[in-house]
């Protein structure tokens, strides 16, 4: 058995590596620096953890949030491994404690912020301990806020290539769960790990179901949605604070235990808000992006989305915060076509240059195609990481393939009557003149005379109004908000206009239609289920004495083989994924006293 799989089983509790880890772990603790790109809950920690384990001196951990920080340490203290942060969350004293530890060489991972690390004073304390221990390695957590087109991007990230210049003979690990190709680069360019190998795994997470509904009473829908998650914790995004306030009182009102968190909020609400939502089963966290990155809480069993993300990557990153245990989990979104609108004018008034305009109008482009898409999600959600995919069976156009018709027709009459018109009317208006309707400003404007007016009696108003927000989601027509939202032709409306391409949208969705299929099996039945939920409240009761969150004790998915298993002797209960011989030792014979029991 090699070392590093010697750790990865005694330490951590775990059989054998997934995917591209061994390859990670071995190239790195034999001093390569790498890039490593792999899914949320795909197991990135362990790719720095075990080699900081392998390698002589203490592994420096740049991560950018305090939680993060917090949860990974307590549970690397849980497993047995000597490890600490250093970060503003600290008391004068707690921090000079760590930093002595650090000194006399006793850490073998220390956490720390980028804006820590960089300070002068911390920069002679690492070339102190390299000179006197060691530096096992560099890791650097979350890496893509390295990028300046991501709404992650922390400017300190730009400065960590001081680290390749004073101490070259250190390895540096630069680890994250999204970038596009793009991101990719510019990593590896600011980092200066251009020469770094780089570990790309399959950005697939087939355990979360990918559902997309057009609004139509969305906060309504949304309660239905969580109603499917009775007791589960989840997190509801929005855009605005006032909207994070405005849904997480209607769910509180509506008897779910719900909790906002938005960077408008006093940071003792946001510290305490997010210390619940990690301690407590069943707590909804609505939020603006504001939160989630560094979130490890595993047992997330939903995302929702009530208004539409930003780009693909965002959705991607914000998504990937549920089912981090490899349990089923759900991502769901509520969109309408005022979500593009609003999106594409706050892009137009942002102070971005024309480059980063054109980018995001690009990223949200990509994104619009998702949700528009009728065939599998999954296809073209990978597709746009480069990635091919065959039909998943786990989304909601798999499960329940939406009904489209060909509106070419339709889509050829809007068109015309936005040209008839003089490309100056927003959609209502626009309409009013397709199904003939002689309001006052359609007379006043004489468009009760031009040729397309009536043409579209047959489709009703709402019908025209998902064709047209179709042509402008794919960008037949653009929006111009200078005038008021007027609706005008691009150049990709002429092959429509002659008849020259097909443009087919799904049927709207009745309203109530459920999904066919569950979302998997996860709560096991009978005597299983009883001894689950004894198992739970053991690990609850246990986290609280220890002042951690109940996950750092063990996952659900570790409970869940337990209950069912139902081991007998320590060497048994030694055999269940995610209990290594510290956590044996600390838990083993309490858990064969209440399997027993």
């Amino acid at each position: 058995m090699s070392r590093a799989t010697e750790i990865l089983q005694h330490v951590f509790g775990y059989p054998a590596f997934r995917g591209e880890q061994a390859a990670i772990v071995d190239h790195v603790a034999q001093g390569g620096d790498a890039l490593v790109l792999m899914p949320t809950g795909g197991g990135k920690s362990l790719c720095y953890q075990i080699p900081a384990l392998m390698r002589p001196g203490t592994a420096i951990v740049v991560s950018p949030l305090i939680a993060l920080m917090r949860d990974q340490v307590s549970a690397l203290q849980e497993a047995g491994v000597a490890a600490e942060c250093l970060n503003s969350s600290l008391q004068p004293d707690e921090a000079a404690s760590v930093e002595q530890r650090w000194m006399r060489g006793e850490l073998d991972l220390l956490y720390i912020a980028p804006e820590r690390l960089l300070n002068p004073r911390t920069l002679a304390q690492l070339e102190h301990t390299h000179a006197q221990h060691g530096i096992a390695l560099f890791a650097i957590d979350e890496a893509h806020c390295v990028s300046q087109w991501g709404h992650d991007f922390r400017p300190e990230y730009l400065q960590l290539s001081v680290l390749c210049e004073r101490f070259p003979g250190v390895p540096r690990i630069a680890l994250t769960a999204t970038a596009d190709a793009q991101t990719r680069e510019e990593i590896a360019t600011r980092l200066e790990l251009g020469s770094a190998r780089r570990f790309i795994s399959s950005f697939d997470r087939p355990n979360i179901r990918y559902r997309m509904v057009e609004k139509n009473g969305p906060r309504q829908q949304l309660l239905d949605f969580i109603h499917e998650h009775p007791g589960e914790a989840g997190i509801v995004y929005c855009l605005s604070r006032r909207k994070v306030e405005e849904t997480a009182q209607a769910l509180c009102d509506a008897g779910l235990n719900a909790l906002p968190y938005h960077a408008g909020l006093p940071q003792e609400v946001r510290n305490a808000n997010q210390l619940r939502f990690l301690r407590e089963d069943g707590i909804v966290m609505v939020a603006t992006i504001a939160f989630g990155m560094g979130i490890d809480k595993p047992d997330v069993r939903f995302v929702a989305h009530l208004d539409l993300p930003r780009s693909i990557e965002g959705y991607y990153q914000e998504t990937g915060r549920a089912g981090r245990d490899g349990l089923p989990a759900e991502a769901w979104m509520a969109w309408g076509a005022q979500d593009v609108v609003q999106q594409r004018r706050m892009l137009d008034e942002s102070e971005g240059s024309e480059a980063f305009k054109r980018l995001a109008n690009a990223r949200l482009d990509a994104l619009v195609g998702l949700v528009e898409a009728t065939d599998c999600r999954r296809i073209h959600l990978l597709r746009y990481f480069g990635e091919h995919a065959e039909p998943c069976g786990n989304c909601d156009n798999c499960i329940d393939p939406p009904q489209t018709w060909d509106a070419s027709d339709a889509a050829r009459k809007a068109l015309s009557c936005v040209y008839r018109t003089g490309q100056r009317y927003g959609a209502g208006h626009l309409i009013n003149v397709l199904r003939g309707e002689r309001t006052e400003k359609v007379v006043e404007r004489s468009h009760d005379a031009v040729t397309t007016f009536g043409i579209g009696a047959d489709l009703d108003d709402k019908t025209w109004r998902s064709v047209f927000r179709q042509l402008a989601a794919r960008s037949f027509l653009a929006v111009d908000h200078e005038r008021f939202g007027a609706l005008t032709l691009t150049e990709s409306a002429r092959p429509l206009l002659r008849g020259e391409s097909v443009f087919e949208i799904r049927q709207p969705v009745k309203k109530g239609k459920r999904l066919k299929a569950g979302r998997g099996r996860i709560v096991p039945t009978g005597a299983e289920a009883e001894l689950y939920e004894r198992l739970r409240s053991w690990r609850a009761d246990t986290a609280r004495e220890r002042n951690v969150p109940a996950y750092v004790i063990f996952h659900d998915a570790t409970l869940l083989e337990i209950a069912s298993r139902k081991p007998g002797t320590l060497e048994e209960l030694g055999a269940v994924s995610g209990i290594g011989d510290r956590k044996l030792d600390a838990y083993g014979p309490s858990l064969l006293e209440l399997l027993t029991a």
